[in-house]
């Protein structure tokens, strides 16, 4: 194909053929209605062996559909001398004598067009926003031709957050979020498209943070406009009070859950399980509760979304099982297990135990149709991409407010196959294995405390982050704290 593109388009381009290939984008390629899926599924297969696989292609100039793989759509153009073919799967436009699939600005846009009035029908939206460069950015990539390449000392990300007054709790979530990397991913690829009213939408602002965070500049950013949001959208957390890193981190996810979809809309949906925004794509578990009548055995099984598991630890006033086996030290699911010493195996190990509820706690039981008591047991149903553990620290009773400072051993790596609802994982639900890239830490009392972060970079690279301040940090050093 020359430098100018394909000139055999101009033979298609007569009289009409903006709206034959709109109808033929419609009812035989994106298919956004019900209807017109129905007509492809019976019409598009090949006119010469009757298949409807083998990458089938429709001719552009008449009713003629083909096998590209056994060729037929190839021998249908040398007979008819018909140059032009269309992929019935991804829309391609296909030049029979350029031997290429070819791009053309105007079947392009059309093209464009027809797959959004698709996704419209079928209720999807925009599957992604599309990204143009402006004059601006043109001129600044003719000016600057050189890339700048990605080193493993490169602080790029690495930005400190200015402390507006008891923050801290905020800057240390921000931090972990905005070194998630599928959560960067799809921020710096500008795939937000904001169907809020107003400059309230948590999103954009998120965007605009991760913009900040990865532009190179080294200067502590001034968040003051997410604590802005943070105060409007989430209310319990306004106030220059000292507030809980954990309770901001679900208060941030349920506000961007929300304003993923369109406040209004976020909020009719206020299962995550049943949204599919980037939030719940990547947060979102299901954990699966087992109820079983001690009478007849019996199960009954629900199953909750979650975007993060509270862990009990010993030390508070519930009781806690006895720690890992044996009284020796040795390693436990990757971690460096020493006698005495409670891991984070150990407390998922409590938290997924079968658990009495005793006779102040019956339920009436399907089976026997009366009340009895039974055991419950909680495991995981489905994992989430990135798992959030929450030690519960701060135990808050009639009695007493205090915290728990029980060290609780983590491992970099950390598979969670134990823990789920089925032993017998199939192969392609085999996210089971995850790696450390975040630790929250708070140091001090329950009333006066301070929190600061642990993040990755570069795959094994790990920065302590205190508000403002950024510093290197060994994994010794991330291992060894708090948690």
């Amino acid at each position: 194909m020359s430098p100018a593109g394909c000139s055999h388009v101009n033979s298609f381009k007569v009289e009409n053929w903006r709206q034959n290939l709109k109808v033929i984008y419609q009812c035989f390629v994106w298919s956004g209605t019900a209807e017109t899926r129905k007509r492809k599924a019976k019409s598009c297969i090949c006119h010469m062996c009757g298949a409807h696989l083998n990458r089938l292609h429709s001719c552009l100039y008449c009713v003629f559909f083909g096998c590209f793989t056994k060729k037929h759509i190839h021998e249908h153009a040398k007979n008819k001398r018909h140059n032009l073919a269309i992929d019935l799967l991804y829309g391609g436009i296909y030049c029979f004598v350029c031997q290429d699939y070819i791009y053309d600005k105007d079947m392009e846009q059309i093209a464009k067009e027809e797959q959004r009035k698709a996704w419209k029908l079928q209720g999807v939206g925009e599957k992604y926003s599309t990204w143009e460069p402006t004059k601006r950015e043109l001129e600044l990539l003719r000016h600057n031709p050189k890339r700048r390449k990605i080193t493993t000392n490169c602080t790029i990300g690495l930005r400190g957050l200015i402390n507006l007054g008891n923050t801290c709790f905020m800057n240390c979530i921000v931090q972990a979020l905005t070194h998630t990397p599928l959560l960067r991913d799809f921020f710096l690829s500008d795939r937000h498209k904001c169907e809020m009213q107003s400059n309230s939408c948590l999103v954009c602002e998120m965007s605009q943070l991760f913009q900040e965070f990865y532009s190179g500049h080294r200067s502590p950013h001034i968040p003051f406009r997410l604590l802005h949001l943070v105060w409007t959208h989430a209310r319990h957390l306004a106030g220059y009070e000292q507030q809980d890193a954990h309770e901001f981190l679900i208060a941030a996810l349920d506000v961007l859950h929300r304003h993923c979809k369109g406040d209004d809309n976020g909020k009719k949906a206020n299962n995550p399980n049943h949204c599919n925004c980037i939030i719940d794509q990547i947060f979102t578990g299901g954990l699966q509760s087992d109820v079983t009548c001690q009478v007849c055995h019996g199960v009954s099984t629900t199953i909750d979304p979650f975007w993060d598991i509270s862990l009990d630890l010993p030390g508070s006033s519930t009781p806690f099982w006895p720690l890992s086996p044996g009284s020796e030290g040795g390693v436990v699911n990757g971690e460096s297990h020493v006698s005495g010493t409670t891991t984070l195996t150990d407390c998922l190990r409590r938290f997924t135990r079968p658990e009495h509820l005793g006779s102040s706690a019956k339920i009436k039981c399907s089976g026997c149709h009366s009340y009895q008591e039974s055991t419950k047991q909680l495991t995981m149903k489905k994992l989430p991409i990135v798992a959030c553990f929450h030690l519960k620290r701060f135990e808050h009773s009639a009695k007493l407010r205090r915290k728990i400072t029980t060290y609780v051993s983590f491992p970099l790596e950390l598979d969670m196959t134990p823990f789920m609802a089925s032993r017998y994982v199939r192969c392609v639900d085999l996210l089971a294995g995850y790696s450390l890239f975040a630790v929250v830490n708070h140091q001090g009392t329950l009333e006066s405390g301070h929190y600061t972060s642990f993040i990755r970079q570069h795959k094994d690279q790990w920065f302590k982050c205190d508000d403002a301040i950024i510093t290197k940090a060994s994994i010794k050093d991330v291992l060894d704290s708090e948690g």
